[in-house]
């Protein structure tokens, strides 16, 4: 799930409340409520366990990054399902609070938040290698390829590291970087949902 919040611009913090169910791990069934905020378009939990089903044999130990977390709820199933460690970034003030909040509930300490531009982040900021990436910005802004240009370029992503992206395209026709290979896809409404498998350049 992910806040509609431009990169680069603030927006105010919400207008009311959702709710978040953990699907699985050691926090199932554990359920958050998240602020909403303009344009916040949560990701399905059908879609979010069939993401799960597709990285078990990869999420135990891993890295992960959630670049546009929003309610945060690819971050916390990744954390419930035993990934090493997680980073969420997102530019809402309250979204971020809010996920602080949860982890301070779950006494998990494996879990890092920055409210920040997620684009000047992955620019500026010293990169370290992720192992699973969730890219979910927001739509109409033009943040996806962008996104994904910086996380190959900048050093982001181990040599075998797996993105997430949610898109308004077709995954074929997105021109993302040409050593990604579609692993999976899938279509629920009008959004489309891929897994992509990076391979490292020679």
């Amino acid at each position: 799930m992910r806040t509609r919040t431009p990169s680069h611009k603030a927006v105010p913090a919400h207008s009311g409340q959702g709710q978040l169910r953990i699907i699985g791990g050691q926090w199932r069934s554990r359920q958050f409520d998240f602020p909403m905020a303009h344009g916040l378009r949560p990701t399905p939990n059908r879609v979010r366990e069939t993401l799960f089903n597709w990285l078990a044999p990869y999420v135990e130990g891993a890295k992960v990054l959630d670049v546009f977390a929003g309610s945060g709820a690819l971050f916390l199933e990744a954390l419930s399902r035993g990934a090493g460690s997680a980073l969420a970034l997102d530019l809402n003030s309250a979204a971020i609070n809010s996920l602080r909040g949860h982890l301070l509930t779950l006494r998990c300490d494996n879990g890092q938040l920055l409210q920040t531009d997620a684009l000047r982040h992955l620019e500026q900021q010293p990169a370290t290698p992720f192992d699973v990436v969730f890219l979910d910005p927001p739509f109409s802004q033009g943040l996806l390829l962008p996104a994904c240009t910086l996380l190959e370029e900048k050093g982001w992503l181990a040599a075998d590291a797996w993105v997430y992206t949610e898109s308004e395209n077709p995954p074929s026709s997105l021109g993302l970087p040409g050593n990604w290979r579609l692993h999976r896809e899938q279509k629920a409404g009008q959004v489309y949902y891929a897994l992509w498998e990076r391979s490292a350049v020679a």
